[in-house]
């Protein structure tokens, strides 16, 4: 199985469409079978986009409403491969879109949900949070594959409030087996911070447990929430609820293993 994450840093890139061209192309050269998307923005003012022209799209609730320009739906439009695929908006992005999580599977959605992590729900605010999740059979077995963009340790909605609601809210997920991907805005190097948090939680991360493995950063520049970063960084994941054998944790699309789409790099398991 080969899990992929990326904060695609949506519309704000230069040549945006070259980039999500780019992405697509790589997708069908590494045959992902899950992939978590955050920050993926469209725009407040684009039409809406018809249920027929949502191939294998699951919507979770009426908010979940596609436009035009969704990068996750110009995305699964290119890619050659057919996925699944959901998206929820979380909260304003840039002043100027919807800004979301989304999640393309492989194998058919059977369950999927979304929930709050943050203490402000207030969706013109950029500290809203929450996280999207789905069901899907994989060899047989039913998993969890949860998405989440999560604010930072010691920020006025900090992270530790927001990682205590989602254990909370991984109660529905009972003791099925489970992966959570995407941005923490936690660096791994941080002693004492969220992610020793997340993996003193009973959650293991997938590029610990990598027989194969790079340095593992997927940020190396100052970027939004970073500003004053001069470090590079490890702050996208994917951990597991089990320890298992993973064979490789690499990142992508850094220039060498593939095109730079985004402000941060991607991140690659197969197990």
């Amino acid at each position: 199985m080969k899990l992929f994450t990326l904060n695609t840093h949506a519309w704000m890139e230069e040549d945006q469409l070259k980039k999500i061209s780019q992405l697509a192309g790589f997708i069908d050269e590494q045959n992902f079978d899950m992939m978590a998307f955050q920050e993926v923005n469209q725009s407040l003012g684009e039409r809406s986009v018809s249920s027929a022209e949502l191939a294998h799209f699951h919507r979770i609730d009426e908010n979940s409403v596609i436009k035009a320009d969704n990068y996750a739906y110009l995305l699964h439009k290119q890619l050659g491969i057919k996925y699944y695929w959901t998206y929820i908006p979380v909260h304003l992005g840039f002043g100027t879109y919807d800004e979301g999580l989304a999640i393309l599977s492989r194998t058919p959605i059977l369950d999927a949900f979304s929930a709050y992590v943050s203490d402000i729900r207030d969706y013109d605010n950029y500290r809203t949070r929450k996280i999207l999740a789905i069901k899907t059979a994989v060899s047989g077995q039913e998993t969890w594959f949860i998405n989440g963009h999560y604010g930072w340790w010691g920020d006025e909605e900090p992270f530790k409030a927001q990682w205590d609601r989602c254990l909370d809210v991984f109660g529905r997920i009972g003791d099925q087996a489970a992966f959570i991907m995407g941005d923490f805005n936690n660096a791994a190097h941080r002693k004492g911070e969220g992610y020793d948090y997340v993996t003193g939680s009973g959650w293991h991360d997938c590029y610990v447990m990598a027989a194969e493995k790079d340095e593992g950063f997927t940020v190396v520049k100052a970027i939004a929430g970073w500003e004053n970063s001069t470090e590079n960084l490890r702050i996208d994941y994917v951990f597991s609820n089990r320890r298992l054998p993973v064979k490789s944790a690499r990142v992508v699309l850094d220039g060498k293993r593939g095109p730079v789409v985004s402000d941060h790099f991607g991140l690659a398991v197969q197990l």
